[in-house]
């Protein structure tokens, strides 16, 4: 509400004119003057001080319906979010999913079970995500961030997480099998029971793991592996597992 001091009545003609000693501005003088008049007589209308106060009782209106359909948006948001992501299901590239799986996880929406098999997520933010089961069956999230996340039993079989953070992410019975883990920072993560047959794991960062007995690391290259904790190196040496510089190396040892 805009508040208006009570005009003054304004000046006769008679008077006002007497103002100017000057004819050649009379004309602008008796301009000012009816304005003068008309801006009175307005002022003591009541009509418009009603006008007034509808305006700003209808901006107060606004503002509230603004605030009450507030959790109405975010699901309409939610919802296309959703959208975006079962639309593309199945396919390769990213086809907005990566804004659309960030902004899910933003927003504290659990992704348990979805399905991004064969995505391009290269350099997704996905901090303490709930992707316990998803399907992320040979997605390209090269350096991505995932620390913190619930991946357990997610089937991560052929994904390439080359250069990835994966730290003190929850990974327990996890398929892993023929993924790309090189250079992957896997520090204070839970691998309890994961499967690592074929998986490229050259120059992972294992310190503080937790890897009570995966499910398989046959053919596995631990080749330059960093940090990794008490015994694992010998025990997944015994159970199949390689060390091996190149490619063409590991191929051939795995023969």
């Amino acid at each position: 509400m805009i508040l208006h001091e009570k005009r003054k009545r304004p000046l006769s003609w008679k008077e006002q004119r007497a103002r100017s000693p000057h004819a050649a501005l009379v004309p602008f003088l008796a301009f000012d003057w009816l304005w003068e008049w008309i801006a009175y007589v307005l002022s003591h209308w009541s009509f418009l001080e009603v006008l007034e106060y509808l305006g700003s009782f209808s901006v107060l209106i606004a503002v509230i319906f603004y605030f009450k359909e507030a959790p109405d948006r975010v699901k309409q948001k939610h919802y296309q979010a959703w959208q975006v992501i079962n639309t593309a299901q199945g396919k390769g590239g990213s086809g907005g999913r990566i804004e659309a799986l960030q902004e899910l996880n933003t927003d504290g929406i659990p992704l348990i079970g979805v399905d991004l098999s064969h995505a391009f997520f290269q350099g997704v933010r996905l901090e303490a995500a709930q992707l316990s089961r998803a399907n992320l069956n040979a997605v390209d999230a090269r350096q991505s961030t995932l620390d913190r996340s619930d991946l357990s039993y997610a089937n991560l079989e052929s994904a390439n997480l080359r250069g990835s953070r994966v730290r003190s992410a929850s990974l327990e019975e996890a398929d892993l099998s023929d993924a790309d883990l090189n250079g992957v920072d896997l520090s204070n993560s839970n691998l309890a029971g994961v499967d690592l047959a074929n998986t490229d794991l050259r120059g992972a960062n294992l310190a503080n793991v937790e890897w009570k007995q995966p499910k398989s690391i046959k053919n596995t290259d631990i080749f330059g592996v960093k940090n990794p904790p008490d015994g694992f190196v010998q025990w997944a040496l015994r159970n199949g597992a390689v060390q091996a510089e190149s490619d063409d190396a590991w191929r051939a040892a795995s023969r």
